[in-house]
């Protein structure tokens, strides 16, 4: 038996492993664009989500027959559940790819119809006609990316609440345990120490706030707006249709009455709320910068604080305990910093009807989240 089998896209023939879902224009991309991380896997999953949707909508419009409908739905159904290490074998393609994240919902579409032949291959199912039917790479991709974004700040927030909440307990501990304040890191007047912990709490719970405000931003959906945001051959209503069906999917109400013009240009939304996610990493490098310094020791520093121990800190030197917490987070502050920078430049490159930078300025909103998630966690409780 041959390890692979032929297909043909509009350029030509091309040879994809037998065993693989994917289809012509994922293979192409696979081997003309190996560098780099994989496509988040939350991407893939919203991306199916979205065609689950519309294969559903486009049933009841009448755009599709019910044969076809119900096969792609299965089909869906399939791949959802399988697990991130299972699903990521047949989406294989990298955040350095076309800027539109086109060769991604390809990959998406593909696998979806080999999928649909697997279960039944009496009915024909095809990657653009079916599975992308009244779709555009334009319109799925920056869907599923505040989709995506929008989950992760549901992830987020309840982390920055139980850091709030940790603190809170520290700042009701140390209430009365009195210390030299410092400005300029000169001795300056006392305080208490429950007190300096409570202008961190208060940085946190601004931070929060901000977040919070924006969450509505990140659900307006470009659904609908197909190649250029006029909605060409897309059915009328199937935008807020699948508006709808991702609100019950994943519970904020999403919308799709957005002008697509700048749903599919502009990234505006997703900025700002990196913006927010940038000033909670820059109050978060103070706090744990503070904590460093205070627990810095404990012989020949301030040695105002005891840190815990959680694994040993020197490969030279035993007994040593560094401070592992308040470093991890410092190092993600920086890098979602940096992402920051990423996030902007990609934002400010919609060049005519389309930004060309979606892949990875999702890439780096979404490692944003997670790390600030991640280090956040341990920071409180350990």
């Amino acid at each position: 038996m041959s390890d692979y089998r032929v297909e043909e896209d509009t350029i030509g023939p091309v040879k994809i492993p037998s065993d693989a879902l994917w289809g012509p224009q994922t293979e192409r991309s696979r081997n003309n664009f190996p560098t780099g991380q994989f496509m988040p896997i939350a991407i893939i999953r919203a991306l199916l989500q979205i065609k689950k949707a519309a294969a559903e909508a486009n049933q009841e419009l009448g755009q599709i027959s019910a044969e076809k409908g119900q096969l792609i739905i299965r089909a869906i159904d399939e791949l959802l559940g399988l697990s991130d290490e299972d699903l990521r074998k047949d989406f294989p393609l990298r955040v350095y790819q076309t800027g539109s994240g086109t060769q991604t919902n390809m990959n998406t579409n593909e696998v979806v119809a080999h999928e649909a032949a697997k279960l039944d291959d009496s009915i024909e199912i095809l990657p653009n006609d079916d599975v992308n039917h009244g779709q555009s790479s334009n319109d799925i991709f920056p869907t599923a990316m505040n989709i995506t974004a929008s989950q992760a700040l549901t992830k987020l927030e309840p982390e920055i609440e139980h850091l709030v909440t940790v603190l809170k307990q520290k700042q009701q501990q140390y209430w009365q345990v009195v210390k030299i304040g410092r400005t300029h890191l000169q001795d300056a007047t006392p305080l208490t120490f429950g007190q300096e912990i409570s202008g961190w709490v208060s940085m946190i719970e601004h931070d929060l706030g901000y977040l919070k405000s924006l969450d509505g931003t990140l659900l307006e959906l470009a659904m609908g707006g197909t190649a250029v945001g006029t909605g060409l051959n897309a059915a009328p209503g199937f935008a807020d249709d699948i508006a709808a069906r991702m609100s019950k999917v994943y519970g904020p109400k999403f919308t799709a009455k957005t002008n697509k013009f700048y749903g599919l240009a502009a990234h505006s939304n997703l900025d700002v709320v990196h913006g927010a996610m940038k000033t909670l990493a820059a109050d978060l490098m103070k706090i744990a910068n503070d904590v460093r310094f205070l627990a810095s020791g404990p012989r020949a520093a301030y040695a105002e604080l005891n840190i815990p121990a959680n694994e040993p800190g020197s490969s030279i030197m035993p007994g040593k305990v560094n401070p592992t917490q308040a470093e991890a987070i410092t190092m993600a502050a920086v890098r979602v910093m940096g992402n920051d920078v990423v996030v902007g430049m990609a934002s400010s490159q919609g060049n005519f009807e389309m930004n060309v930078y979606k892949p990875v300025l999702i890439d780096a909103f979404l490692e944003s989240a997670e790390l600030l998630r991640g280090t956040m966690t341990g920071f409180a409780d350990k």
